[in-house]
C-alpha cells in the first residue's frame, strides 16, 4: 500500500497542519471504517496522527468528532492539533503510536481505564449531545428484534431454541433499563481499539458518538470486549454495571447475524465476540440458565 496520499488527502492534512508534512506513514490495522489514517512528520520534526474522511458518511462522523474535540477538554483525550474541512475533512491529533493499545491487558491497565472513565463522567457534557435513549433507541430493543425474527440469532449457535423461548420474556423485560437516563458525558464506543494506555493514564479516541446518559454506561459497554480479550469478568470489574447487561447482550445478539458491512467488514466479527461474553453475563445477572448452544459446548466462550 502506498505511503503517498492522494491529492485531496495531502491538501486536507496540509490545511489542518498549516504546511505540507515532510513524511507520511500510513496506519493499517486500526479502526473499522474506511477513513484514511496517517502518522505525519511536520516541519518542526514533530509527529501527528491524521484521520481523513474520503467517504461521505465518514465525513459527517469526522465533523462530529472534531466538534467533540473542540467542545470537550480532559486529560482522557489526545490533544487536538488541527482541523480542515476542505477539500475533505481532516482531523489532526497528538500521535499516540508509542502507547500500548490492548490487548494484552497488563496489570494496572483496567484500573487506568476505570479512572479515565470516571474523569469522562465528571466532565461537563456539551449541550448539543443528545440523550442516549433518543440517539440510540435501537440499542434498547435488541431482544424485541430477536423475538420478531429469532432464526438469524439462533444461527450464531449461542443458544438452543428452547433456551431462547424460555428466556426471552425476561430478556425483553430488561432490555431498556431506566437507569440509562442521565446527564453525564458518555463516550459511547469504549473498546480496546479506542483505548491507548500510557504509563500514567488511559486515553480514549474516536469521539464521534458522544451522548448524555448514565455515567456507568461506558464502563458497562466496555466489559464484554474486555472479558473476551482475556481480562476479568464483568462482575469482577464493576458489579453494578450489570444493570445494562441485558441491553448490551440484546444489541450484540441482534446485530451480529446481520450481513457484513462492505466498508467495515470486521464489525460483525467483533459483535459476535461481544455477544459471546455479554449473553452469559446477562444470564448470570438475571438468574437465567447459562446459554446452552453448541458454540459453548466446550465450556468456553466461542472465539469468533
Amino acid at each position: 500500500m502506498s505511503n503517498t496520499p492522494e491529492q485531496p488527502v495531502l491538501e486536507a492534512v496540509a490545511n489542518a497542519a498549516g504546511s505540507v508534512p515532510r513524511a507520511w506513514h500510513r496506519v493499517t490495522g486500526g479502526g473499522y471504517t474506511p477513513a484514511e489514517r496517517w502518522v505525519v512528520e511536520l516541519d518542526d520534526g514533530s509527529r501527528a496522527f491524521a484521520k481523513v474522511a474520503t467517504v461521505e458518511y465518514i465525513r459527517d462522523w469526522l465533523r462530529s468528532e472534531h466538534r467533540a474535540y473542540r467542545d470537550i477538554a480532559g486529560p482522557f483525550m489526545p490533544r487536538l492539533l488541527g482541523w480542515a474541512d476542505e477539500p475533505v475533512p481532516a482531523l489532526l491529533l497528538e500521535d499516540l503510536s508509542t502507547g500500548h493499545w490492548p490487548p494484552p491487558w497488563r496489570p494496572g491497565m483496567v484500573e487506568q481505564v476505570l479512572d479515565a472513565l470516571d474523569e469522562v463522567a465528571a466532565t461537563s457534557c456539551p449541550s448539543w449531545a443528545r440523550p442516549i435513549q433518543e440517539e440510540a433507541a435501537e440499542l434498547f430493543a435488541g431482544w424485541s428484534s430477536v423475538a420478531s425474527n429469532p432464526q438469524p440469532f439462533l444461527g450464531l449457535g449461542l443458544v438452543t431454541p428452547g433456551w431462547l423461548e424460555s428466556a426471552l420474556p425476561t430478556l425483553i423485560e430488561h432490555e431498556f433499563p431506566r437507569e440509562v437516563e442521565g446527564s453525564a458525558l458518555v463516550h459511547f464506543d469504549v473498546r480496546s481499539d479506542n483505548l491507548c494506555i500510557r504509563p500514567d493514564r488511559a486515553l480514549l479516541v474516536d469521539w464521534n458518538w458522544i451522548v448524555r446518559g448514565h455515567p456507568l454506561f461506558d464502563v458497562a459497554a466496555w466489559l464484554p470486549s474486555l472479558a473476551h480479550e482475556g481480562g476479568p469478568m464483568p462482575e469482577a470489574v464493576k458489579p453494578e454495571a450489570g444493570v445494562f447487561a441485558a441491553a448490551l447482550a440484546g444489541y450484540f445478539c441482534s446485530r451480529a447475524p446481520e450481513p457484513i458491512i462492505p466498508d467495515a467488514p470486521h464489525v460483525r466479527r467483533v459483535q459476535r465476540e461481544q455477544a459471546a461474553t455479554a449473553l452469559p453475563w446477562a444470564a448470570r445477572r438475571l438468574g437465567l440458565p447459562p446459554p446452552d448452544g453448541p458454540a459453548f459446548a466446550s465450556g468456553k466462550p466461542p472465539a469468533n
